[in-house]
């Protein structure tokens, strides 16, 4: 091969060849950041998916309890009926919904930071429990107080609304006093800071140990170093406030 021919044919082939590797190394890396997801959050074992752009985490979640309920239909294996007294120890009074499978899709803050404005918690779904559950605020329709609707939660202090969509206003008791326990993490809110159970120290707290938002900053197990977090108590409003103590993301349904 004559000189001219060979250079010509080495600078296509190291052409090619860094192109290749360029083209290589920006695939990689925006694989990696859409698929980076922090080990916290793949503790919601109940949600069907779970990404990450690096700023928001996006979690997909069918809503179905793992655990049983008299609000099943009969004909499904979880199916239980009520026994016993409820969550204030009154008598049971059945709604008349049953659980459905819902779509629903939260965008929550990768990096949760304090509001510069607290926003107040909406109706319908203010968090995720870690089995795809939705966490509902203290109240019930209209913003009227839990006093009666509580006598319809189920043996797991949940309970479906209208179209089927099964909540806690309270603490989980599946989570706190059968699969984890009660000074574990719960799940996260839509602002992205998460949720405890009732314990924390081995102290049982009430409404009057947290702040206005039903929270307070404190090292815990998965957050050594300290953060912000909500806790559930007996007391109203059993998990939040005032409103969001963060920035909150977004629900689609």
């Amino acid at each position: 091969m004559k000189p001219r021919n060979l250079a010509v044919t080495i600078f296509v082939a190291t052409s090619v060849l860094i192109y290749c590797c360029a083209c290589k190394k920006d695939s990689n890396s925006t694989t990696a950041t859409s698929e980076t997801v922090p080990d916290i959050y793949k503790k919601i074992y109940g949600a069907s998916s779970i990404t990450s752009d690096g700023t928001y985490l996006t979690i997909k979640t069918t809503n179905l309890p793992d655990h049983k309920s008299a609000y099943w239909t009969t004909s499904n294996a979880l199916y239980e009926a009520f026994t016993g007294t409820t969550y204030t120890g009154v008598t049971f009074s059945k709604n008349p919904n049953t659980i459905q499978s819902q779509s629903l899709t939260f965008k929550i803050p990768l990096n949760p930071k304090v509001a510069a404005s607290h926003q107040s918690t909406p109706m319908g779904p203010i968090g995720i429990a870690l089995n795809g559950v939705t966490f509902f605020n203290q109240y019930a329709a209209m913003q009227a107080p839990l006093t009666n609707e509580i006598q319809g939660l189920d043996q797991y202090w949940g309970h479906p609304q209208q179209s089927g969509q099964y909540h806690y206003h309270v603490e989980p008791k599946f989570l706190t006093q059968t699969k984890l326990s009660k000074s574990a993490l719960l799940g996260f809110l839509l602002d992205g800071f998460p949720v405890y159970g009732p314990e924390e120290n081995g102290k049982t707290l009430t409404s009057a140990d947290l702040d206005t938002y039903h929270g307070h900053t404190a090292a815990t197990a998965d957050y050594p170093g300290g953060i912000y977090h909500y806790h559930f108590t007996l007391d109203a409003p059993y998990l939040n406030g005032a409103g969001f103590y963060g920035t909150a993301g977004t629900i689609s349904q």
